[in-house]
């Protein structure tokens, strides 16, 4: 019983939480909706833990909580690769970015030095 309280109270701090960072716009909202998928179905599995008994003896598992358990590892391993990806493709983009905000500097002073030569010349 203390156990099932407080995940269920784990699950509703999570989903404050993510609203919460979702208002302040510190959490964009593809993985808010994720994170709120994840703490709406924690709270119905922490008040009935035995949902997923049915489906745990379906696939061969012991019990839903292994079952709850293998999910979570699965769904951490994706998000791992998800965020991995994510920050690749930054570090991309950055670097991109830098090495064309360098060839602008160059361009501006060179323009900037021809320009000097010039005046000189005019003078």
């Amino acid at each position: 019983m203390k156990l099932t309280l407080i995940t269920a109270l784990t699950g509703l701090v999570l989903v404050a939480a993510i609203v919460e960072l979702l208002r302040r716009r510190q959490l964009r909202e593809k993985y808010a909706l994720l994170w709120l998928g994840v703490g709406l179905l924690v709270i119905p599995l922490a008040i009935f833990p035995k949902l997923l008994d049915r489906p745990a003896e379906l696939i061969g598992a012991k019990s839903g909580v292994s079952l709850v358990l293998f999910l979570g590892i699965v769904f951490l391993l994706l998000m791992s690769v998800h965020l991995s990806w994510e920050v690749s493709r930054l570090e991309e983009e950055t670097r991109t970015i830098a090495e064309d905000l360098a060839l602008l500097r160059a361009k501006i002073e060179e323009r900037q030095q021809t320009e000097t030569e010039v005046m000189a010349r005019n003078d």
